[in-house]
């Protein structure tokens, strides 16, 4: 199996007690989960100008790229410049610009974004040990919340464990708990580096943070999503299942992970991050989401710099198993995103889906991308909505591209 399976792979995104956490059982969904919110709707066929070419540029990448469905948005100061979809979601059915599909890290960097409202709050520091609320993890005395959101802990990452991605192989529906991904991340291991010293991805901190933010506010992850950013961005077809469920309409994904072209529309995302952040969105949310979370709109002045860089700029020197990545002011993880060339990103990857959703500050633009695979497109590249997002920033912004 190739690593395509992850909510996010930072290498890739970089080339461009009786403690709930440890309990098995699933929550019933919330109420929101199966709201519908307004019409995402496509834009008039563009007859010229900006939106011409960017409709040019999809379907000129979905047919070199080879994939099946391309549903993109792009904003500028608010305002459409073109939202639509080209290619089929199912045999017949056109995709569309109001389904939804899963899109796993940007619920992580809503977490992250929580936090730092919380430090704003002063309910907590971002540099308070998690011992406070996690005493039962190993090296809980040792990492900061810090170092969970900015993904510094030194833990390991389960979705590189050849045990896990042998068992995620073999059985695509298997609902995960907390208790299961991070028995792959094996806790009680020495740490790959000193806390905060070096920076390697691992989606162990993020399960973590979440279920540190539930104890903070004693408030279940589903619903301080909910409060605390789906509101304030009017994130209106955005939600958290606790089941494989997908609010209608669907735009269905295939892959060929496992070696034979095949629906993975429903297979179970519980393994991807913390229960309550598990999402799914319509591209019109993820570009909303996308300007929000990259605005700083929730945030203090100080808060939404700490967003854009926590600490990790000079870290990233080899560590084992060489998943210590270079973190520089022009590439780099902040806290709970991705800062590339300005553009404040995150691009969720998850068995047949792939989504990008990229802001840039300086311009006010927000281009948001989802795809599906068709059998001939290259699977053995993490996430072909990069490709569409960056030449779309060419287009949009050719003197600060996302590259």
């Amino acid at each position: 199996m190739t690593r395509k399976r992850t909510a996010l792979l930072c290498a890739t995104a970089l080339l461009l007690s009786s403690a709930p956490l440890l309990a098995a059982g699933t929550a019933a969904p919330a109420s929101a989960a199966a709201r519908r919110g307004p019409d995402c709707a496509a834009s008039p066929t563009p007859t010229g100008g900006t939106a011409r070419a960017v409709l040019d540029l999809v379907e000129k990448d979905r047919r070199d790229l080879k994939l099946r469905a391309v549903v993109a948005r792009v904003t500028e100061h608010g305002r459409d410049v073109w939202t639509g979809a080209v290619g089929p979601s199912m045999t017949g059915v056109p995709a569309r610009p109001d389904m939804r599909f899963r899109t796993g890290s940007v619920g992580i960097a809503f977490m992250g974004t929580i936090l730092l409202q919380l430090v704003d709050e002063k309910q907590v520091r971002l540099d308070d040990r998690i011992s406070r609320w996690l005493p039962e993890i190993p090296h809980a005395r040792e990492i900061t919340l810090r170092e969970l959101a900015d993904t510094t802990s030194g833990f390991r990452d389960y979705v590189t464990d050849a045990g896990f991605d042998k068992e995620l192989e073999a059985h695509p529906f298997r609902h995960w708990a907390p208790k299961d991904v991070l028995a792959f991340a094996h806790l009680d291991r020495k740490l790959l580096y000193r806390p905060g010293k070096n920076f390697s991805y691992s989606h162990a901190n993020f399960v973590l943070l979440g279920e540190a933010l539930e104890r903070i506010t004693h408030t279940r992850l589903d619903h301080l999503l909910e409060q605390r950013i789906y509101r304030p961005l009017r994130l209106r077809a955005t939600s958290n299942s606790y089941t494989p469920d997908i609010p209608a309409p669907v735009l269905h994904a295939f892959t060929s992970e496992r070696g034979t072209y095949e629906e993975s529309t429903f297979w179970n995302p519980s393994w991807t991050t913390a229960p309550g952040a598990v999402i799914t969105q319509n591209i019109c949310d993820l570009a909303r989401a996308g300007a929000g979370i990259g605005s700083g709109r929730t945030l203090s002045a100080k808060g939404y710099r700490t967003l854009l860089d926590p600490g990790t700029i000079g870290l990233g020197t080899p560590c084992p198993p060489g998943d210590c990545l270079p973190q520089t002011k022009a590439v780099h993880y902040g806290t709970s995103v991705l800062v590339v060339n300005g553009w404040v990103v995150q691009n969720p990857s998850f068995s047949g889906y792939a989504a990008v959703m990229a802001y840039l500050p300086k311009k006010d633009v927000s281009i948001a991308v989802s795809v599906t695979y068709s059998p001939t497109a290259d699977q053995s590249v993490q996430n072909l909505g990069n490709n569409i997002a960056k030449d779309l920033s060419h287009l949009l912004v050719p003197n600060q591209p996302l590259a």
